[in-house]
């Protein structure tokens, strides 16, 4: 629907046929890397935001060597079959051979082809993209900096005449759009305050279309718990672990559903609603062998995201230092594990840091079998101290020096 014609068709080179030696791993800006961008744009006096996109990126880059496809002469448009003669050119079963000269749709090399061809036409203007954190890039000089997610660039800059000259590099080589106003990235909608210096993340229609698209209709009560909560037993001086279920497996179709809810609402809670990772992370450690009380969960979670308002995340302007809130829930978890929870925000250097909207949220079940709940706590800990290294990394290369990290945690032991 963003398109400037959203009614478009393309030929795709069936990709899973290709064998090509090379590496065809792109880097590309994680959500994360985004976030971090996000809160330096509110932080950075005078700062400000805006989003380029390149046009058929992965058309045309010259290959290194040719491939081959066959396609059926009657994919063919009449006028091309009468230009290059290509009924004298068919095989016996009613095909054509076409060699590729160029990069296109399919191709396994195609993106990082196409991004190793930008990125030698930035190199030679002083843009460099990072060793360390994949899809950030910054200027040798110029107070400019941005993410790239394969040709969706998010960029921040100080002076507009900076933003300007990244924007003319980039046409003199390819057709792009740009957005000064900087209102979507990624499939998110920014709204910007520099005045106040906050901006409000949010994903308009994204559950509604969701809902629709599982024919999932709004529950008779509210449902205001994403998954079941384990009742209290008030008293008990013992936990003990969650028995092991003996209910049948569901058939694949059932499954595939499962799969399918949570490949939709992924991106929609680690973008916007931190409400959801937990059980969504709960609905996947099930989602190989799944049973009667998984599609109960399900229901549950599609309930809870038909009654809420749509999730807006902010972001307030801080000194872009990276604080964390460390949790663990202990042997609530199958097969006698725990779960570690983890805010990561952006605040100041402070004994108890100011909060702020999340850049990562942690739901991750720790893998070992805890023995208590200090142990539990301990091993979020480590989690969420592991996350914090690449974390304080990019920040750095943000312009953002990093102090000792604060980890706040709740057990005293």
């Amino acid at each position: 629907p963003e398109k400037t014609d959203p009614n478009q068709i393309r030929i795709t080179v069936g990709g899973n046929q290709i064998n090509y030696p090379g590496d065809c791993g792109t880097p590309t800006a994680d959500l994360l890397t985004v976030k971090l961008l996000l809160n330096s744009v509110i932080s950075t006096e005078g700062a400000k935001f805006m989003t380029l996109d390149i046009a058929n990126f992965y058309l045309c880059t010259p290959l290194p060597r040719r491939e081959y496809l066959k396609m059926k002469l009657a994919d063919f448009p009449d006028s091309v079959i009468a230009h290059y003669n290509l009924k004298a050119k068919t095989t016996s079963d009613g095909y054509v051979f076409v060699a590729i000269k160029c990069g296109m749709y399919g191709l396994p090399q195609s993106g990082i082809l196409a991004q190793e061809l930008l990125e030698k036409r930035l190199n030679a203007h002083g843009y460099n993209q990072s060793k360390l954190t994949p899809g950030l890039w910054t200027h040798v000089w110029r107070p400019i900096c941005f993410t790239l997610v394969v040709d969706d660039f998010g960029v921040k800059y100080v002076g507009k005449e900076h933003a300007e000259h990244l924007v003319s590099v980039i046409k003199e080589f390819y057709n792009c759009t740009t957005d000064w106003e900087g209102k979507r990235y990624l499939g998110l909608t920014f709204d910007w305050d520099y005045n106040a210096r906050k901006v409000h993340l949010s994903m308009p229609e994204y559950i509604t279309n969701a809902l629709k698209r599982f024919k999932h209709a709004p529950p008779d009560k509210i449902q205001d718990q994403p998954h079941a909560h384990t009742p209290p037993s008030y008293g008990a001086k013992v936990q003990y672990a969650k028995e092991e279920s003996d209910e049948p497996v569901l058939d694949d179709g059932k499954k595939k559903i499962i799969q399918q809810v949570l490949g939709t609402f992924l991106y929609y809670a680690r973008a916007v609603d931190s409400t959801m990772p937990v059980a969504l992370s709960a609905i996947a450690a099930e989602q190989a062998q799944p049973t009667a009380s998984t599609l109960k969960k399900v229901k549950q979670f599609l309930d809870y995201a038909a009654s809420q308002e749509e999730a807006v995340l902010t972001y307030h302007a801080s000194d872009m230092v990276l604080a964390i809130h460390s949790d663990a829930s202990y042997l609530s978890e199958s097969k006698a594990r725990s779960r570690a929870g983890g805010h990561f925000f952006m605040s100041s250097d402070h004994a108890d840091p100011p909060n702020n909207g999340a850049v990562l949220n942690i739901a991750q079940i720790i893998r070992a079998v805890m023995s208590s709940a200090a142990e539990a706590e301990i091993g979020a800990m480590y989690i969420n101290a592991r996350e914090a290294v690449p974390t304080r990394q990019t920040l750095e290369e943000l312009g953002h020096p990093q102090p000792k990290t604060p980890i706040q945690t709740d057990n005293t032991a």
